[in-house]
């Protein structure tokens, strides 16, 4: 009898045999109208490590939806939000990337996506967080068709203190993980000027970032598993909240030989974790996360692999009035982590974490004043609930 494991791995085969059949009828009938033209690259965010310069991108035939507007309305942002789902990818497009003086020509895959190193500038580090530009082009030189982008990319100085690996959903911006009709408006309904950050975010991933230096010096990697397709809201998002900038290592939700529709148990989430730890052999981190997914399992085990590497776990409790489910997966985990010397907490706020961290000397003492004006600040802010929902579905609804 056919074990679980081969009746997947048949599924598996089935799914991207459909799904390469499609994109190929797709794009024939794409081509043949001339909507499959190259009209946007996303250049993703890139980082240098010890060994070279890392870029991703991916090249659409979308055209780009632009930035949030404030008088941006619940229809106009589900009108984007479904752009973004469904962009449409050129598959195999030719890329030419430029850094400085090095340029190199390459092929997105069948996704759209592409992925590049560069050798390391012969600059001396930097004593402070940098960013450098490489500048991406595709289509025919010259031609009206030639689109360009510029990929932002982090050096870290050779000062850092630590790194910081955090995730976005519940841990950063709220998306109301609790409850199903608020996780909708959020995700449907919102844009990023009107997304709400969770209270004191943007002061304490500030001066986590600063620790004890007068200028930013510690990087920020943002581990998701939000799809790529919300690569440019999630930046607009950061930007928009002052929120200190990072690499985004998002999730491809298609389907294809390495993998089918998602991974099991956010494995991407811990790999993605241990690829920058490996990338970063002299720096230990502070991970952060929150209690509504496996942040905390995950976060355990890499406590458990790197335990000198690790200075601090910091879970945000997602429903910090009840105590839950969610609170016991993080109980085991705190205890996974201590056995090892880990500290690992379950935080109620911005505050909570930015206390802990200058017991353990990662920020200074001033650095929570500033949380906790930001925490009042925030809390002025109007919040986003339910009602918003409600008003747009009335708004639609005959009476």
């Amino acid at each position: 009898m056919p074990s679980e494991n081969h009746i997947l791995r048949l599924l598996h085969r089935a799914a991207v045999s459909v799904e390469h059949a499609w994109d190929r009828t797709r794009y024939r009938a794409s081509a043949a109208t001339g909507r499959s033209d190259p009209r946007q690259i996303v250049a993703y965010q890139g980082h240098a490590d010890r060994a070279a310069i890392h870029l991703s991108g991916r090249v659409l035939s979308n055209k780009p939806s632009g930035g949030p507007l404030d008088d941006d309305t619940w229809w106009d942002n589900l009108a984007n939000t479904w752009r973004r789902w469904e962009s449409d990818e050129v598959p195999y497009a030719p890329v030419r990337l430029r850094f400085r003086d090095q340029q190199q020509d390459l092929s997105a895959d069948e996704e759209g996506y592409y992925h590049a190193r560069f050798p390391l500038p012969a600059d001396p580090a930097p004593d402070r967080l940098t960013w450098l530009e490489a500048h991406a082009r595709t289509g025919r030189e010259g031609h009206e068709s030639e689109i360009h982008a510029t990929h932002r990319i982090m050096l870290v100085p050779r000062d850092a203190a630590y790194g910081i690996i955090s995730d976005l959903d519940d841990t950063v911006v709220h998306t109301g993980i609790t409850s199903l009709l608020l996780a909708a408006k959020l995700t449907f309904l919102e844009n990023a000027k009107t997304r709400k950050p969770l209270d004191g975010v943007a002061k304490l991933y500030e001066a986590l970032q600063r620790g004890h230096a007068a200028h930013p010096l510690n990087p920020i990697f943002y581990i998701s598993s939000s799809p790529w397709n919300l690569h440019d809201l999630l930046v607009d998002f950061l930007r928009l909240n002052e929120i200190p900038s990072g690499p985004l290592l998002l999730r491809d939700l298609g389907v294809d030989e390495t993998k089918f529709i998602k991974e099991k148990g956010h494995g991407h989430k811990q790999r993605k974790a241990l690829d920058l730890l490996d990338a970063y052999p002299e720096l230990p981190f502070i991970l952060i996360g929150d209690s509504g997914q496996e942040d905390p399992a995950i976060y355990a085990e890499i406590a458990a692999r790197h335990p000198q590497r690790i200075r601090a776990i910091y879970i945000r409790d997602v429903d910090p009035e009840h105590d839950s489910t969610h609170d016991t997966a993080v109980y085991r985990a705190c205890e996974r982590a201590q056995a090892h010397d880990v500290p690992m907490i379950l935080a109620k706020d911005s505050l909570a974490i930015s206390r802990h961290a200058e017991s353990l000397g990662l920020i200074p003492p001033a650095a929570l004043g500033e949380v906790i004006t930001e925490v009042h600040k925030d809390q002025e802010r109007p919040g986003t609930g339910e009602q918003a929902v409600m008003d747009a579905v009335a708004s639609i609804v005959p009476e």
